[in-house]
């Protein structure tokens, strides 16, 4: 790996030559900008806004803008003729329990190599130290014309250091929280933490940038004359928000993918909250009574159906019968309720008798 950086480590009156080297890579796809008429690149130049004329790298120097607009040259020389004690080393101020620093304040990380053979015995004096204690070393060091913080650590038989943000750089969080008052029941607590506990841990060198890949094929079957398949919709929908529901749902996900059984009272049959899609709730809710009805009234149609032809005569003649007991009853009944006609048959009886 080619280094970027050579100074020294200050470890007291100790000090260890080191080369500076980058610990990462950035492996996104970059695009360039092109005209869309005829796909032309589209380049920007370096031009003097006095004579309007491009310049080279060799031509371009530093310059401080003021309020008023004025310029003010700073050269490199100046620069390094600066009282800067870290210009050439890296500095180590303390050591601290990782712990204690924040992860907010992480950026860049380097490698630290050993420069040199005489330079191995204090490199593994170091890094051993570090080892044994279970700490990290806070180092002020300069890099591209600024001083920085940074964070020494070990990381397998080698010294890492972490560019660290100074900690007035780092923007307080107030105003990021949620205002409202919110309860977190216990029953949502430990789903959350059955949840944590079924997930587990995952292989770190399993992780990769699925949207990297995409790209790649995408500009692959570019490349080719092929029409890139396009990615399958997510038609999720709207969800119902029940974040009992969603947990459970969650745990029971993440079993299942990892080929465990689901519990006991899962097993068993027992109800288990679901985050079901508004739309296919709607949808399924209605299908499913239309099918009931459905159901219901081809069951009677067939009951209802004759089975032979001469069911229409059977039919016919019950209907008769039964308009028929219709009409005696009501004539028994109305005889019963009205008196009026018993009275009239009396009267010429006691005609008779006188």
């Amino acid at each position: 790996m080619r280094s970027i950086w050579n100074g020294a480590i200050s470890f007291g009156l100790v000090s260890i030559p080191i080369k500076l080297v980058n610990a990462t890579e950035n492996h996104s796809i970059s695009f360039r900008q092109i005209h869309l008429a005829d796909g032309g690149r589209i380049r920007y130049r370096k031009v003097c806004e006095i004579d309007e004329q491009e310049v080279s790298a060799g031509e371009i120097g530093k310059a401080y803008e003021e309020a008023d607009g004025s310029m003010i040259p700073i050269t490199d020389e100046d620069l390094g003729s600066l009282p800067l004690p870290t210009a050439k080393t890296i500095e180590i101020v303390a050591f601290v329990p990782a712990s204690s620093i924040d992860p907010l304040q992480m950026d860049a990380a380097y490698y630290l190599c050993a420069n040199g053979v005489p330079a191995a015995k204090p490199y593994t004096l170091l890094r051993e130290a570090l080892k044994r204690s279970q700490k990290v070393a806070l180092a002020k060091y300069a890099l591209r014309g600024r001083e920085r913080l940074g964070m020494l650590r070990v990381v397998d038989d080698v010294i890492a250091m972490h560019g660290l943000l100074w900690p007035d750089e780092i923007r307080s969080p107030e105003g990021v929280a949620p205002e409202a008052e919110v309860t977190v029941r216990d029953a949502e607590l430990d789903l959350a933490d059955a949840l944590m506990d079924t997930l587990g841990e995952v292989d770190m060198d399993s992780l990769h940038d699925d949207y990297r890949e995409a790209v790649e094929e995408l500009i692959a079957a570019k490349a080719d004359g092929r029409t890139p398949e396009p990615a399958a919709a997510d038609d999720s929908g709207g969800k119902v928000i029940d974040l009992i529901a969603a947990l459970e749902s969650s745990v029971r996900a993440a079993k299942e993918a990892r080929g465990e059984e689901p519990e006991a009272k899962e097993a068993a049959g027992a109800p288990v909250a679901e985050v079901t899609s508004l739309s296919g709730r709607r949808k399924s809710g209605g299908t499913g009574a239309k099918k009931k009805a459905t159901a219901a009234t081809k069951k009677k149609a067939a009951a209802k159906k004759p089975a032979s032809g001469r069911a229409p005569a059977k039919k016919t003649a019950a209907r008769s019968t039964a308009k028929k007991t219709t009409k005696s009853a009501a004539k028994r009944t109305t005889a019963k309720a009205d008196p009026k006609p018993a009275a009239k048959k009396a009267s010429p009886r006691k005609r008779a008798s006188a």
